[in-house]
């Protein structure tokens, strides 16, 4: 069976979604599109097990205009997305987020704070004493700078936008494919067809790789090389019985975050470096809890000295190897083929942004808005790492 379609999408998730959304939408964009899924279900998607926060507080401007635009898109999303006039409500909630630096980490804050303002993010820096103020609930030990998101940071319904992103690009008349990308063949330096597992042979002018944790192998079959593997990052849900008024996302300094959720609460941390694999592997790891996450959470919050685990997933981070920052736009021999991968954890924020400018370069051949080109392959290759130090 073969069919045409102007541009072939690999991964139906929020990015596949994003960027087929904006592009059935740009008026000057008259083509056809399919998103190719493997998982219908999205029972192992990373849009459906992130956390789903968003934040302003990295150290790129690159990054922080991606999120500054996804905010926006996400405080409007009902008059994006609405199919039909159903109102779309994601649930943002935008509490902040709160960085905490020991000495050795301050002068980062005080650094990353000054881009940020220039960017005309409302963060601010608070003293210990500050923090302990506005914070009773928190210990200020061994703590010497905090960075507070006054606004414009929290959480929100991940999985809501993704379907949200498919519903709304549904109706706009994109093809949306089950099935599972099993090759791709190109031919004079181009994608000329996306092969699908069932033996569909999908003919395309474009072909973007939004694989998510997938990415890798998605590129391999075009023949090219992209560092970016599948992380596991597993979340605790837990109860507390003291309330924790004001409580924004909190990353404290041994890397261990967490943020209300409801009347619970939830958080993770980084693996240790040696227990970071490569995996196709969701198994929640509990020892993680117990030997990291719990010491820490009781030191920072006195009263997360007794506290009960009630829940917990583990979802898969698209880390890119090289530099923790998104892949996106083309690649430098393979023209017709456009990365949107390795996000590392801040994907769900910035898909409204990645698939917008991804849907202005293959309409009009450049970004128009928002210029992505600091996150272009050829980084890659050249060692040009794109370096971001707010990575959670």
């Amino acid at each position: 069976m073969a069919d045409r379609y102007d541009v072939v999408i690999a991964g139906g998730g929020v990015m596949g979604c994003a960027v087929a959304y904006f592009l059935a939408n740009d008026p000057g964009f008259g083509g056809s599109i399919a998103v190719v899924e493997r998982d219908p279900t999205y029972q192992r998607a990373s849009s459906a097990l992130s956390a789903s926060s968003i934040r302003q507080q990295f150290s790129t401007p690159a990054n922080i205009a991606l999120s500054q635009f996804g905010l926006s898109f996400i405080r409007n999303a009902t008059e994006h997305l609405s199919v039909d006039g159903d109102p779309v409500d994601l649930g943002l909630r935008e509490p902040g987020y709160l960085y905490l630096a020991t000495g050795a980490g301050a002068d980062i804050l005080r650094r990353n704070n000054a881009i940020q303002r220039s960017c005309g993010a409302d963060v601010a820096l608070l003293s210990p004493e500050e923090l302990a103020a506005r914070f009773p609930w928190l210990s200020v030990e061994g703590i010497a700078l905090g960075s507070l998101g006054l606004s414009g940071e929290g959480w929100f319904d991940g999985y809501s936008l993704m379907q949200a992103f498919r519903r709304k690009a549904k109706a706009l008349g994109v093809a949306m494919i089950a099935g599972e990308v099993a090759g791709i063949d190109t031919a004079d330096g181009k994608v000329t067809a996306v092969r699908l597992a069932d033996g569909r042979r999908l003919s395309c002018g474009v072909a973007v790789n939004a694989a998510g944790p997938q990415a890798r192998r998605v590129a391999t079959m075009a023949g090219v090389a992209l560092p970016v593997s599948a992380r596991k990052r597993c979340v605790f849900v837990f109860d507390c019985r003291d309330e924790l008024p004001g409580c924004p996302l909190v990353i404290d300094p041994s890397g261990v975050w967490f943020r209300p959720e409801g009347k619970q609460f939830i958080c993770g941390a980084p693996p240790p470096a040696d227990r970071d694999p490569d995996t196709d592997d969701l198994t929640v790891e509990h020892g993680l809890f117990e030997e990291m996450m719990w010491p820490a959470l009781a030191a920072r919050v006195p009263a997360f000295e007794a506290i009960k685990v009630t829940n917990a997933w583990a979802g898969f981070y698209e880390y890119n190897e090289i530099d923790q920052n998104a892949v996106i736009g083309p690649h430098p021999e393979l023209r017709n083929f456009l990365f949107c991968n390795g996000f590392s954890g801040h994907g769900l924020q910035q898909a409204p942004g990645a698939g917008r400018g991804l849907a202005e370069l293959i309409a009009t051949g450049a970004y128009r808005s928002l210029n992505l080109s600091a996150f272009e392959y050829d980084r890659l290759v050249e060692n040009r790492p794109l370096l971001e130090t707010n990575v959670i």
